[in-house]
């Protein structure tokens, strides 16, 4: 059984939630979410939080379960504080532009990278090289990143590459290049 379950998500003052059946619209100083859920999950809405359980006994709905409610928690989130990612571009002559709703990015390649900005997601372009991805959908804040950090990772010899500011020294493993014997 789920511990996260079991929580309430709580309602902050300045926070809308509207419930019907098994879709959820959350709206707040941020703007405005909604998702529908698998109707293996009852959700209702008790004075300042919304409360989940199980309509059923199975193993799907055991699954969904915690992960309903942590979704939810993460809408309200995010229609009150928002979800931010910052991108950090290193190597030489490697830039990025803002060109109305796409990115440009230059990355090395001999054709410039045009990356289409979905809409909710508000991308400020800094020194050329520093990205911050803000929106108030954690999972579309996230995959916009993660599309972004695709077109070119950073590499193990000299670092080159779209990085995540604060991402591990273990998952950007530097090698150490030949030497002459």
């Amino acid at each position: 059984m789920s511990r996260i379950g079991k929580q309430p998500v709580q309602i902050p003052d300045k926070v809308k939630v509207a419930i019907n059946g098994t879709t959820v619209s959350v709206e707040g100083p941020k703007g405005k979410v909604s998702k529908t859920f698998a109707p293996v999950v009852k959700i209702e809405q008790k004075d300042k939080a919304i409360v989940v359980t199980k309509t059923e006994d199975t193993r799907f709905s055991k699954a969904m379960y915690g992960t309903v409610r942590s979704v939810i928690a993460g809408m309200v989130k995010g229609v009150s504080v928002g979800y931010l990612k910052e991108l950090e571009i290193q190597g030489v002559g490697f830039k990025a532009a803002l060109k109305g709703d796409k990115l440009d990015l230059a990355l090395g390649y001999s054709h410039p990278i045009l990356h289409t900005i979905p809409a909710g997601i508000k991308v400020t372009v800094t020194d050329q090289t520093k990205l911050k991805i803000e929106g108030v959908d954690k999972q579309l804040v996230g995959q916009v990143t993660s599309e972004i950090r695709a077109y070119y990772p950073p590499e193990p010899y000299k670092g080159k590459g779209v990085r995540i500011v604060g991402e591990h020294a273990e998952r950007v493993r530097r090698k150490e290049g030949k030497t002459v014997a």
